[in-house]
């Protein structure tokens, strides 16, 4: 597996593994642990999680899965903005740590904007970070004007949207992260629904390489630098199929044939979300 490396070092491979909708559903749980230990067994051991999903139940997931392979593991999770006050911080990372069965978050991120000053969350972090309960901090859902208002060289890692069909990022925000060597996480990388995977320009390209549309998809995404994407799946075929992503090389004909029914950004785009 590629590995991008982090500003303190750190490497991570560039393909991780999203829990968004899972802890949802009881039923599913050791289906859902059972992917997560079979990825990190294919080296996507980068695990994104947040306390939304599933009210914590995502957080329990992964805390199951990563029993006994905690070193093995780097841990992402997202504290919902209405706890992102000096006091809420704290609160919110302790119970994550305890629903993660771990003490400390490798990446700790503010899901998104809310009404807390940014520099009242950084402070959190920071002292978050001092006592050793994270290791890095970072943001998701964070537009350019966002990052220039947050002005923290020590935000380890945007997480955004970021896939074909979704891709207003590459005018302006994604340069200027490149430009400050911070990752971008990005997030639905195989887009929503299925509809991505089932156009005609991805699945021509995927037929050109005796591939899968989520690998073209995936290795699309990261023929940026600096960029890892963070899919979701339980099903162990996706998942190797995933995984094995990484190794694809889209060529200029086939970025030809993206680009011409995905147009690039040629101004500026609000940040989408979801």
């Amino acid at each position: 597996m590629r590995t991008l490396t982090l500003a303190d070092g750190s490497e991570v491979p560039v393909i991780g593994q999203g829990t968004w909708h899972m802890g949802e559903n009881p039923a599913e749980r050791s289906r859902e642990v059972a992917a997560l230990r079979l990825g990190i067994e294919l080296g996507m051991s980068l695990i994104d999680t947040a306390e939304m999903y599933g009210e914590g139940g995502a957080e329990e997931v992964v805390g199951e899965a990563i029993r006994n392979r905690r070193d093995r593991v780097f841990l992402v999770s997202k504290l919902y903005p209405h706890n992102a006050s000096r006091r809420g911080v704290p609160e919110a990372c302790e119970r994550s740590l305890r629903r993660l069965g771990t003490d400390c978050i490798d990446l700790y991120l503010l899901h998104w904007r809310g009404q807390y000053p940014l520099a009242e969350t950084v402070e959190a972090f920071e002292r978050l970070r001092e006592q050793g309960k994270i290791r890095r901090w970072g943001v998701s859902n964070f537009d350019l004007d966002d990052m220039h208002e947050l002005g923290a060289p020590a935000c380890a890692a945007n997480q955004v949207l970021y896939n074909p069909g979704e891709r207003g990022i590459e005018f302006d925000l994604l340069p200027w992260c490149q430009a400050r060597g911070m990752p971008i996480m990005a997030y639905c990388p195989l887009g929503q629904g299925g509809e991505l995977l089932r156009h005609r320009a991805v699945v021509e390209v995927a037929r050109r390489h005796g591939a899968q549309p989520a690998q073209v998809a995936l290795a699309w995404a990261l023929r940026q630098p600096g960029v890892l994407v963070i899919p979701k799946s339980s099903n162990p075929s996706h998942l190797r199929a995933n995984a094995s992503a990484a190794a694809l090389e889209l060529t200029p004909a086939d970025l030809g044939i993206l680009d011409g029914a995905f147009t690039p950004p040629t101004r500026p785009r609000p940040l989408q979300m979801v």
